[in-house]
């Protein structure tokens, strides 16, 4: 009984625990465009340093082939302070990121 007890207070402190800087970041900018048709794009900054941008576009459109490739980049600071960003493409060959903080495949 008295392990459930401080098992209970462990849970109870560490839902106590204040969240941290990024839990009063608020949204700065939001931009999108998404008709349904096509394609799409949209864009977001956050107070605390986090953007994001991402567009799609319909590919082989009306065939058996058709699908959405995608285009985009997001960018946060790290718990180092350092600003990390990251590029990708996502499309028929899954998805490709690319960023100096990632290994690279020989």
């Amino acid at each position: 009984m008295k392990s459930f007890i401080v098992v209970a207070l462990f849970v109870a402190a560490a839902v106590a625990a204040p969240a941290g800087p990024d839990a009063d970041a608020q949204v700065l900018r939001y931009e999108s465009d998404n008709i349904g048709v096509d394609g799409f794009s949209y864009a977001y900054e956050t107070s605390n340093g986090i953007s994001h941008s991402e567009q799609g576009q319909v590919t082989n459109a009306g065939s058996e082939n058709e699908a959405i490739a995608v285009r985009g980049q997001f960018s946060y600071t790290g718990p180092d302070g350092q600003i990390y960003t990251v590029t990708y493409i996502a499309d028929e060959n899954g998805f490709q990121p690319q960023g100096a903080h990632l290994p690279v495949a020989p």
